[in-house]
């Protein structure tokens, strides 16, 4: 995997605002390359870095999608920020 596509990802996962969400496909979009969400979804299921929330991106058909530490806890960290999915 491109390490410089990895660190786009990351950069703009960090920037997504508490109560909002992108998508697995606007994040690869913003990344370069539309058509990698599902390297964004492994790129996020990986992730350990508390900056980078990756608990604001969801699935194109507006599910919550994976989270590592489990679905049920991602519903209600967004629901915390003000997200009502």
């Amino acid at each position: 995997m491109d390490f410089s596509f990895r660190e786009r990802v990351y950069k703009i996962v960090a920037a997504i605002p508490q109560g909002q969400v992108r998508t697995y496909k606007q994040v690869a979009q913003l990344a370069g390359n539309e058509r990698a969400y599902r390297a964004v979804g492994s790129i996020l299921h990986k992730n350990t870095n508390p900056n980078v929330p990756c608990h604001r991106v969801i699935r194109s058909d507006g599910t919550i999608g994976g989270y590592n530490k489990g679905a049920k806890e991602k519903v209600k960290i967004l629901q915390q920020e003000g997200y009502v999915p």
